[in-house]
């Protein structure tokens, strides 16, 4: 067994050898280590030799430059460098041939300039209880539509609308419209449907229902008020959160029911004002006024005489509308309120010949609608309409129905209950039930429609 004294020296011996070892490789590392900082400094100086050269000859290029341009010696490298630069762009540029421009023939894509093209179709059956009709149904293709738009340049923009029925073909709509003629201003031309409230200016297979408001029927005619004109459609600064817009059409005064005895045709002056605004991210509401100004001036008398007296015929209107649809179910959930309200002021000569006379006729409708699903809407319509009395009104070829009648306090309304089902954005099914019941107009009178409506094209069911 080994003692303490023999140990203790052999350490001490190990412990000496291993200092020198590691001496001789600390000593081995740094000789390696300066050996490679040598090499780096050597390659400096050459770098630096090399570059100093570059430089030199490039400051001689650039004195003998200055000197055959008669400029003065340069001395600041970074003046010089930026004047060489200079000088040899402009070498470059003058160097460079020209491009040869090349012509080509866009024939290929003249179909850009066809118009879009569309038609939809409006197919009714009735079955109809009244006493004053002898047919209990009917089956109608009411409106193939023929709908016709194009760009025709950056800021003109025409449509057409060209309804085709079983007996005629006649021109619905067709006009240019004209943005930004100034400010917020778009001019329209040629001949339209007109801005009075709401839905007038919709087409029949764009309705909520199947036909128009009881009242828009009896005081503009069934098809509406349709002339031709201009108008002029300014969107107006903002008041406060509402935004506005403000409408001014100029007419011909064709609209039978209003203008029939306009025998120069004076035009009729349109002004329609409309306000929207949103009450909360998930509602807003639009309401408007509008006021209709025209004249007659020849009126045909019992006796066959015709008197020539120009009077004045005026219909003021009043819209609302209310939409509740919430943003994350606008798809599926919504609740619409609209109402419209009309007034009749038209001042006639009386075909009994006792003298100048007024109409005063009024009516309104109302109707909420909601949607229960993402493909049906369910709602329900009611109209009033209210004629003036005149005991002359019935006059055999000189009646003024249904603006006025013979009999007082004479009223019509309607209930009309309804659900459309969206089989797809091109084509919907609609069910409505119409009850209509008065006094001292018509009888009363049950209809049940089943209607169709189809489109083929790309603008699908545009309301105007």
């Amino acid at each position: 067994m080994l003692s303490k004294f023999t140990i203790i020296p052999a350490l001490y011996i190990l412990a000496t050898f291993a200092n020198i070892a590691v001496a001789q490789y600390q000593t081995q590392d740094i000789e390696q280590l300066n050996t490679k900082i040598a090499k780096l400094q050597r390659q400096i100086l050459e770098m630096q030799k090399k570059h100093e050269t570059e430089i030199n000859a490039l400051k001689q290029k650039i004195n003998q430059l200055a000197t055959q341009t008669g400029q003065p010696e340069l001395t600041d490298e970074l003046a010089s460098l930026r004047e060489l630069a200079k000088t040899k762009a402009a070498e470059a540029i003058a160097e460079k041939e020209p491009e040869e421009e090349t012509f080509e023939s866009r024939g290929l894509g003249l179909q850009a300039l066809n118009p879009e093209i569309s038609v939809t179709g409006d197919f009714l059956f009735s079955y109809r209880q009244d006493s004053t009709s002898n047919e209990s149904t009917d089956f109608n293709f009411r409106t193939l539509g023929i709908h016709i738009e194009s760009w025709l340049d950056p800021y003109t923009h025409f449509k057409a609308a060209i309804p085709v029925t079983e007996s005629e073909t006649t021109l619905g709509e067709g006009y240019v419209t004209l943005y930004n003629i100034a400010d917020d201003l778009n001019l329209t031309l040629g001949k339209f449907r007109q801005q009075f409230g709401v839905v007038n200016r919709w087409h029949k297979h764009g309705l909520d229902q199947v036909d128009f408001p009881l009242a828009l029927r009896q005081i503009f005619g069934n098809g509406g008020l349709n002339q031709s004109g201009l108008s002029f459609d300014w969107l107006m600064p903002p008041a406060g959160q509402a935004s506005q817009q403000l409408t001014l059409q100029v007419t011909d005064g064709s609209n039978n029911r209003l203008f029939g005895d306009n025998s120069r045709n004076r035009p009729s002056i349109l002004a329609h004002y409309k306000n929207f605004q949103d009450l909360s991210k998930d509602t807003y509401m639009e309401w408007g006024l509008t006021g209709l100004m025209g004249w007659n001036d020849e009126w045909d008398m019992a006796a066959g005489t015709t008197k020539d007296r120009s009077e004045i015929t005026a219909v003021l209107g009043a819209d609302l509308t209310l939409l509740w649809e919430p943003t994350e179910k606008m798809r599926y959930r919504n609740i619409e309120w609209r109402s419209e309200v009309y007034w009749l002021n038209k001042d006639i000569q009386a075909s009994d010949s006792s003298g100048g006379d007024t109409l005063n006729a009024w009516g309104l409708y109302s109707y909420l609608q909601t949607k229960i699903s993402r493909t049906v809407d369910i709602g329900i319509r009611g109209d009033f309409y209210v004629p003036d009395t005149k005991g002359y009104a019935g006059t055999p070829g000189y009646s003024l129905s249904p603006l006025a009648v013979t009999r007082d306090n004479s009223y019509l309304w309607q209930i009309s209950p309804y659900i459309t089902w969206w089989q797809s954005p091109f084509v919907k099914f609609r069910a409505e039930y119409d009850y209509c019941n008065g006094k001292g107009i018509e009888n009363p009178e049950q209809v049940l429609w089943l209607q169709a409506i189809f489109a083929a094209g790309p603008h699908k069911h545009e309301r105007y």
